[in-house]
This record gives C-alpha cells, sequence and structure tokens, in this order.
C-alpha cells in the first residue's frame, strides 16, 4: 500500500521496456473513466507524451474510448483530437478510425488502444472493428486500415504508439500482437516494443487461478505497446 500511495504521488518516465502500473489513474483528477471496459492506464499516455511530444503539438486518438489520453494530453497542454464510435462524452468526435478527418501529414503524435478481439463489448455500432473475432484475417484487415490511415495524418518522422493484447479463449490461443505487428511493419519503422503488465483483470482471481494450473493454460498478464516511427523520407 505504501508503494502504490507513493507511486500515485509520482509520477515517473519510464526507462525500461516493462511498465508496470498498479492502477488505472494518477493523481486526484479522472483521466479517463475507470469503469469503462478496456480503459487506458493514464500513466502510459503520460510517459508517451513526455517522450515524443512538446506543448502545443497536436495528438490523436481515433479510439479514444473514455478519454484518457484526452485528458492527460489537456493536462500537458498539447492539443488532441479524441475520435471513437462509441460517445461517452462531448469532446469526443463521433468517427471510425479507418477514416480520419484530418490532412495529410498534420499530425505529431498517435496513441491508439484498440481492440484485440470481440471478447468486450465496446460499442453497439455495427462498424465496430471490437466485434470481429481476432482468429478472422478480417480483424487485421480492418486493422490495418486504422494504420494507413494514422501513416496518412502523422508528419514524417513522427512516432505512433499502439496498445493491445492476446487473446486465449476456448484452448486456443491467438498471437493478436504479433499478427498485427506483421501489418503495421508495412508502413512504419519500429522505435521499440513495450511490456505492460495487466492489473484488475476480471481473471485475476482465485477462482481463475486455480483453473489455470488443473487445466493447464496461462491467464493473460500483460499486453503489448509497440512504438513506431513514420519514415521522415517518404519513399
Amino acid at each position: 500500500m505504501e508503494y502504490m500511495s507513493k507511486f500515485k504521488k509520482e509520477l515517473i518516465l519510464e526507462s525500461t521496456t516493462l511498465w508496470d502500473f498498479p492502477t488505472q489513474n494518477y493523481g486526484d483528477k479522472p483521466h479517463g473513466n475507470n469503469k469503462y471496459n478496456g480503459v487506458t492506464p493514464a500513466f502510459i499516455v503520460w510517459n508517451l507524451l513526455q517522450r515524443y511530444t512538446k506543448e502545443n503539438d497536436l495528438v490523436v486518438d481515433p479510439m479514444c474510448g473514455s478519454g484518457t489520453t484526452i485528458d492527460v494530453a489537456k493536462e500537458l497542454n498539447r492539443k488532441v483530437i479524441g475520435y471513437d464510435l462509441n460517445i461517452v462524452r462531448p469532446d469526443i468526435i463521433k468517427n471510425d478510425a479507418r477514416k480520419i478527418p484530418l490532412d495529410n501529414n498534420s499530425v505529431d503524435f498517435v496513441f491508439i488502444d484498440s481492440p484485440y478481439s470481440n471478447n468486450i463489448k465496446y460499442s453497439d455500432c455495427k462498424e465496430c472493428i471490437g466485434k470481429i473475432s481476432c482468429e478472422s484475417s478480417l480483424f487485421y484487415d480492418e486493422l490495418e486500415k486504422v494504420a494507413k490511415e494514422i501513416y496518412r495524418i502523422l508528419k514524417p518522422g513522427k512516432a505512433m504508439a499502439w496498445l493491445i493484447g492476446d487473446q486465449w479463449i476456448k484452448k486456443k490461443f491467438t498471437p493478436t500482437g504479433f499478427l498485427l505487428y506483421q501489418r503495421v511493419i508495412k508502413y512504419f519503422d519500429t522505435i521499440d516494443i513495450i511490456c505492460v503488465t495487466r492489473h484488475n483483470q476480471t481473471s485475476n482471481t482465485t477462482l481463475w487461478n486455480e483453473r489455470a494450473k488443473k487445466y493447464n493454460f496461462y491467464l493473460r498478464g500483460f499486453k503489448y505497446l509497440f512504438l513506431f516511427r513514420k519514415p521522415s523520407i517518404i519513399s
């Protein structure tokens, strides 16, 4: 408890490829809604904006969920636009990430925390990519369309970050992160890959831990945070 209390007070700029945040939020103000399905840890966004942006840079989140990126970016004096198909607050613009209404080469940084299968209900919108199983190639086809849009709007030499997890369901493992990565590197250079420890998962219970041991499978313990850069010289 002492460690968690200290961590809440101190925002630490990460220096390794293993990020472990005990809570979704930092400080006394909310950053997004920690009750929202698939909410992004605010510490991730804070760290990324500290490293890859400066004040007044334009930050875009094409699948911003409950608005974590918006809240952190505003706090750091960044310009920010958040889009989503499921509108939960007035400063989010309703839009499909496969067609972002911004000019070419106009954005300084993009963060995206996309669905990693159809295991979570993100919205009632029929166009939601989160309604497609990650076991289907269509899932990656649609996310690749998002990657192409991010490439189009991002300024040359600027960075983007993509948070995603793998799936294990019904005795089958799907390496969602690896399969997505293979699509995205068609357009971007890789900066690095971060492993983000997952906390407060619904499966993180005594029952599920005992099942994992009894039936010989592993509960998901991390997500990938892929860091990419748009090439400075466009071929």
